[in-house]
């Protein structure tokens, strides 16, 4: 699935990341953005998740997923990326600029 649409152009869309907070129950929203891209919806939650998970601390026992949907699609959730799996230059240009940096950047945070 790409976000073209049907004259072939790239479509809008929005992405989440959110964590699962057990003293509430339910899934709070931490970080956002949208796009214009022809990359697939779930490509681009991987790699928002991904890139997102490399700039913060996580503690033990958070649980992070990440929402991915075009205007006029099927919203997919992921939960994480697998492992050597490396998003292609289409789905890296629809993260903002500091995620990007978090995706160049390895793992263990040495490029």
């Amino acid at each position: 699935m790409t976000c073209d649409n049907a004259a072939g152009t790239p479509a809008r869309l929005t992405w989440e990341i959110q964590v699962y907070e057990p003293s509430v129950r339910g899934w709070l929203p931490r970080c956002y953005g949208r796009a214009t891209t022809t990359a697939p919806p779930e490509d681009v939650a991987k790699a928002a998740l991904t890139a997102y998970l490399r700039t913060i601390t996580t503690w033990p026992g958070q649980t992070f997923r990440a929402h991915a949907r075009t205007d006029d699609g099927t919203p997919v959730t992921v939960g994480q990326a697998p492992d050597g799996w490396t998003p292609g230059p289409n789905v890296v240009q629809a993260l903002p600029g500091y995620l990007r940096e978090a995706l160049a950047v390895g793992p263990t945070g040495i490029s």
